[in-house]
C-alpha cells in the first residue's frame, strides 16, 4: 500500500515538473517572438513618432499601455521617446528638464 502511494507521489511530482518545463518553453518562445518583433520593426515613421509623443503627454511613463497602441514594445517606445527628447533638447540650448513636467516625472521614476 505504501509503495502505491510513493509511486502516485512520484507521478504527480513528475507531472508538475513536466508542466513547469512546458511553461518555461512557452516563456522562451514568447520572448523569442518579442525579440523578432523588435528586430523586424526598426525604423520609426513620422506617424509613429507623432502618436508616441501625443500618448506620452496623455499618459506619461505608461509605456506598457502606449506600446500596443503605437505597435511597438514598451522598451522601444521608451527608447524612442528619450531619443526624441534628446534631439529636442539639443535644438533648444536654454532647455532644462524642470521645464517639462512629464519629463521631470520620468526622470524621478528612473532614479
Amino acid at each position: 500500500m505504501e509503495e502505491a502511494k510513493k509511486s502516485e507521489e512520484e507521478t504527480s511530482v513528475g507531472g508538475t515538473k513536466m508542466e513547469e518545463a512546458k511553461k518555461s518553453e512557452e516563456a522562451i518562445k514568447k520572448s523569442d517572438e518579442a525579440r523578432k518583433i523588435e528586430e523586424a520593426i526598426t525604423e520609426w515613421t513620422r506617424e509613429e513618432d507623432e502618436k508616441l509623443l501625443h500618448l506620452a503627454k496623455l499618459m506619461p511613463t505608461q509605456w506598457r499601455t502606449i506600446a500596443p497602441i503605437v505597435g511597438r514594445t514598451p522598451s522601444q517606445c521608451l527608447e524612442r521617446y528619450e531619443k526624441l527628447l534628446d534631439a529636442a533638447c539639443a535644438k533648444d540650448e536654454n532647455y532644462e528638464a524642470g521645464d517639462d513636467p512629464p519629463l521631470e516625472r520620468l526622470i524621478q521614476t528612473q532614479n
